[in-house]
C-alpha cells in the first residue's frame, strides 16, 4: 500500500502541476494587457503567496490529525475552479483575487503532498524521498511552460488556463480513486499544537536557519519565471515557444537531477551542498541581465536548474529530519510558509526594483539579497547543532 500511495501522490501531484506549469508564460503577458505595472504584476504574483503562506501551516497541522487526502482533493478542485476564472479576468484587481485564490489551493496541496513523502521516507533516505516527490514538482513546472507557450501560439491566451483546468480535475479522480487514506507514520504520536510547534522552531538555531534558507532560495521566483516572459519581449522579441522552452529547461534539468542530488543529500554534508547550490543561483541571476540572445539565457537557466537540483533536496532532507520531532504536516507547512514568505519577498523586491531601477538592475538585486540571507542561513545551520531527539506523545 507505501508503494501505491507514493506512486499515485507523485503521478497527481506531476499532472496538477503541469497545469499550474502551462500558465507560467501567460499570467504576465493576461497582467500587462490589462494595465499592470511592474508593481502590480508583483502584487498579483504576491497575491498568491499571501494567501499561501497564511493556510499552509494551520492546514499542514491540521493534517496531522485529520489525515491528508480530503486536503488533497479540496486544494486540487481549488486548481481547477482558478483555471476557469483566469479568462472571465477584466481588471488587475480581478488577476489579484483569483491568484489569492489560487494560493488557498496550493496551502492544501504543497505541505500536505511533503508531508506525506516525509512521512515514508525511512531514516537516512530523506534526500532520496524528497528527490523523488522534486522530479513530480519539476516534471509539471517545467513540462508546463513549453505547452503553454505551443497552446497560446495555436489557440489563443484562453487556452492554458482551461487546459490547467482539466489537469487539475485529472489529478482530482486519481486521488479520489486511486490513492487510499492511508495513516501516515507519526500521525498519531504527535500531537504539539501549531502555536507550541512556531515557538520551538524559532528557538531552536537549526530549524531557523532550514526555514531562512527555504526563503532565501525562492526569492528568486518571481523575476525568473514571472518577469522572465516580459523580459524576453522586451530584448528578444520572443515567441512563446522560446519563452517555454526557457523555463521549461531550467526545471527539467532540475527534475533530471534530483536522483543523484538526493543521494548526495544522504551521503555529504548538507551544508557545503546548501552553499555550493546557493552560489550558483546568485552568480546566474546576476548575469541574466548580460545575456545577449536566446541562446545565452538558454545556457544560464540550464545552470540555474542545476544549482538548484542541489538545494533542493537538501533542504527537503534537513526539515524531514526536523519533521520526526514537530510532525511532519506542521513543519512541511512551516517550511512551505517560507517558500511562500520567500517568493511574496521577491515579487516586492523584484516589482519596486523594476520600476525603481530597470528591470536588468532587478536581477542584480535579488541576486545580492539570495546570497547573503543564504549563507546567514547556511551558518545556522551548521551552528545549530543535529536534528532533534523524537518526542512521543504523553512521554
Amino acid at each position: 500500500m507505501k508503494r501505491q500511495v507514493l506512486v499515485t501522490l507523485l503521478l497527481s501531484v506531476m499532472i496538477a502541476l503541469l497545469g499550474i506549469g502551462i500558465i507560467v508564460p501567460v499570467v504576465p503577458v493576461l497582467a500587462v494587457s490589462l494595465g499592470a505595472s511592474g508593481l502590480s504584476l508583483g502584487l498579483i504574483i504576491g497575491a498568491f503567496s499571501f494567501s499561501r503562506t497564511i493556510l499552509q501551516p494551520v492546514i499542514g497541522s491540521l493534517s496531522d490529525r485529520w489525515g491528508r487526502k480530503g486536503f488533497l482533493l479540496a486544494g486540487l478542485l481549488v486548481y481547477a475552479l482558478v483555471g476557469l476564472l483566469f479568462p472571465e479576468a477584466t481588471s488587475v484587481r480581478n488577476l489579484i483575487g483569483i491568484r489569492a485564490l489560487h494560493g488557498i489551493g496550493s496551502a492544501m496541496i504543497v505541505p500536505v503532498a511533503m508531508a506525506y513523502v516525509s512521512d515514508m521516507a525511512p531514516i537516512g533516505q530523506e534526500g532520496r524521498y524528497m528527490g523523488m516527490l522534486n522530479i513530480a514538482v519539476f516534471t509539471g513546472i517545467g513540462g508546463g511552460p513549453l505547452l503553454g507557450g505551443v497552446f497560446t501560439d495555436l489557440w489563443g491566451m484562453a487556452a492554458p488556463f482551461y487546459a490547467m483546468a482539466a489537469l487539475s480535475v485529472l489529478a482530482m479522480l486519481l486521488v479520489l480513486f486511486q490513492m487510499p487514506a492511508l495513516e501516515v507514520r507519526g500521525q498519531n504520536r504527535i500531537r504539539q499544537p501549531l502555536r507550541t510547534a512556531l515557538a520551538s522552531m524559532l528557538r531552536r538555531r537549526r530549524t531557523r536557519g532550514i526555514l531562512l534558507a527555504r526563503l532565501s532560495t525562492m526569492i528568486i521566483m518571481v523575476p525568473t519565471m514571472a518577469f522572465l516572459p516580459l523580459l524576453m519581449h522586451q530584448w528578444f522579441n520572443a515567441s512563446g515557444r522560446q519563452i517555454g522552452t526557457v523555463i521549461a529547461c531550467r526545471t527539467l534539468v532540475n527534475a533530471l537531477l534530483q536522483t543523484p542530488c538526493g543521494r548526495l543529500a544522504d551521503r555529504y554534508d548538507k551544508v557545503w551542498l546548501l552553499r555550493a547550490g546557493c552560489l550558483v543561483i546568485a552568480a546566474v541571476i546576476c548575469l541574466v541581465p548580460l545575456a545577449a540572445d536566446f541562446w545565452w539565457l538558454l545556457f544560464l537557466f540550464v545552470v540555474l536548474g542545476a544549482g538548484e537540483a542541489l538545494i533542493w533536496p537538501v533542504l527537503g532532507a534537513l526539515a524531514t529530519e526536523e519533521g520526526r520531532h514537530y510532525g511532519q504536516g506542521t513543519m512541511m507547512g512551516v517550511f512551505s510558509l517560507a517558500m511562500s514568505s520567500g517568493v511574496l519577498l521577491g515579487a516586492l523586491t523584484a516589482g519596486i526594483g523594476s520600476d525603481l531601477l530597470g528591470l536588468r538592475w532587478s536581477f542584480v538585486l535579488i541576486s545580492g539579497v539570495v546570497l547573503l540571507l543564504s549563507m546567514v542561513a547556511a551558518r545556522w545551520i551548521r551552528r545549530g547543532g543535529g536534528p532533534p531527539a523524537v518526542e512521543v506523545a504523553g512521554s
